[in-house]
């Protein structure tokens, strides 16, 4: 049951036995919810919290006279100090002043009506003089209090209503819990990410599918609720992915049927050589028979010459005809081959790019852990893994929209790409997820960069339209020589981050 739920179940209880809303009626209804609800609230444990602070004495005195609120105990302490030596009596009373005095400037700022407005006068009639040791440590601990209280809590029911720090009773009652439009508006930005995710990123158009999926959601976003929903887009996702390796490979086709032609082609050109060439050879023949001759027979040889001269021009000027020929269809031939490979190269390229943060995706992440790991058996070459996860990144979502949630995974994966080596790999696992391969490192070194990375975010400014968003980061990270298989190490990096989260978030395991 959430602290929300609780307080609800205290203000119907109070209305239901018609209590005055005192402070004391609120804190005695409110602890008697929590204790139904069996969560542990420390202003419920009465005086006991101030017990350690006196000696045994005076504890066995206390339960003697079953002395049980704070309001006791004070009337207690004073008809304590009337039995007590004047001297003694009098420091006490000074110091039992004061700790009622911070007592009841912790109270004021409560956000009661009542409460404040009765601390302000125990405030102006405590203004004498009282104390002892114990006492003052008593005060000490509600200086303390007033040190590092903090009220900026409240502000998370800012979205449920108006919230009026000075009047709790009054921001409680205000409180609205209705989800409904708010559900609406985040079913139609995920309508809107999903239909643009399945329309495909190579293949020119939507299967019929996909199409009337498409057109189901945009009529009726609420489908996204449906039980059947989930299955149609995985559906609608493999057939998008299968129009796009479709069309990889008619353009691959495309490109091999171009390459044989221009084989075709070229080997049609050398064949034309090499027939002029036997030509030629035969004229070399002639003109070394020639010399033995004589004279008389160079008319016969002159003409064969001739013969073979006018022949070989004739197919110089065919094929000077054709390497023209030849040549435009290369050149348009090469340059339908250069848009085909800078679409090819942009293709893969997208499919092992995450399409928000522009870091790897799983799949290239997965591919280069394959590779470390072959280096490792084969080459003994160490890595790590170092996986990050966003602390409480749903309450960013649910606070601020999923257009800032964006900004913060774009933020952080530049964080991430500043603060490793060129030589690692960075990349997005999933959701707010991230996981880094860290190459030639050693525990102790993975556990000096998730540390950096991890000093960063805290430090960095996160802004979104003018608001400051509050980020840290938990990180898990283990080396490879650890681990039988990789794996193995995987799931260990992902227990280490889950350790992380277990201890309070903010941290690096193993630390």
């Amino acid at each position: 049951m959430t602290i929300n739920q609780i307080i609800r179940n205290t203000i119907e209880r109070l209305k239901s036995e018609g209590k005055v809303w005192t402070p004391d009626a609120y804190a005695e209804a409110f602890c008697i919810e929590a204790k139904k609800a069996g969560v542990t609230v420390e202003d419920c444990s009465g005086i006991d919290r101030f017990l350690p602070l006196f000696d045994k004495k005076t504890v066995d005195e206390i339960k003697q006279y079953r002395v049980r609120t704070s309001a006791e105990l004070i009337r207690f302490l004073i008809s304590k100090l009337n039995r007590l030596s004047p001297n003694e009596a009098s420091m006490l009373l000074e110091q039992l002043c004061d700790l009622s005095k911070k007592m009841a400037q912790s109270i004021d700022i409560l956000h009661n009506p009542e409460a404040s407005a009765l601390a302000k006068k125990t405030i102006t009639v405590l203004d004498a003089k009282a104390g002892v040791n114990q006492i003052d440590y008593l005060k000490q601990a509600w200086n303390n209090f007033l040190s590092i209280y903090d009220d900026t809590f409240l502000r998370k029911l800012a979205p449920h209503g108006e919230v009026d720090t000075n009047n709790l009773k009054k921001t409680i009652e205000g409180l609205k819990f209705e989800a409904a439009p708010e559900t609406a508006d985040v079913n139609a930005k995920i309508v809107r990410m999903l239909i643009t995710s399945l329309v495909p990123s190579i293949a020119p158009s939507l299967n019929e599918e996909a199409a009337q999926l498409s057109k189901k959601l945009k009529e009726n976003p609420e489908y996204v609720s449906a039980d059947s929903f989930e299955k149609e887009v995985r559906s609608a996702i493999m057939m998008r992915i299968a129009l796009d390796k479709r069309s990889v490979e008619e353009m691959v086709h495309v490109l091999d049927q171009l390459l044989g032609k221009l084989s075709i082609q070229l080997i049609d050109l050398i064949e034309k050589s090499e027939n002029s060439t036997s030509e030629i050879q035969n004229v070399k023949r002639d003109l070394e028979a020639l010399e033995g001759n004589k004279p008389g027979d160079f008319k016969s040889a002159h003409k064969r010459l001739y013969v073979i001269a006018s022949a070989l021009e004739e197919k110089v000027e065919v094929l000077s005809r054709d390497l023209k020929v030849h040549n435009s269809k290369v050149t348009e031939m090469g340059e339908r081959i250069t848009t085909l490979e800078a679409e090819l190269a942009h293709a893969t390229q997208a499919s092992r790019e995450d399409f928000l943060t522009k870091l790897a995706n799983k799949r290239a992440i997965e591919e280069q852990m394959i590779i470390k790991d072959a280096e490792f058996s084969r080459y003994e070459r160490g890595f790590c893994i170092a996986m990050f996860d966003l602390d409480y990144f749903k309450a960013v979502n649910d606070t601020y929209g999923h257009e800032a949630g964006d900004s913060v995974l774009i933020a952080f994966a530049k964080i991430l790409k500043q603060e490793a080596r060129t030589s690692d790999v960075v990349g997005r696992y999933g959701g707010e997820e991230f996981l880094t391969i860290l190459g030639d490192t050693d525990i102790e070194g993975g556990k000096i960069f998730c540390e950096k990375v991890r000093s960063h975010v805290e430090s960095a400014h996160f802004m979104y339209q003018g608001k400051r968003i509050e980020v840290t980061v938990s990180g898990g990270v283990a080396q490879r020589g650890d681990y039988p298989s990789l794996k193995a190490l995987v799931n260990g990096a992902d227990e280490r981050l889950y350790d992380a989260k277990r201890k309070g978030r903010n941290r690096i395991e193993p630390a």
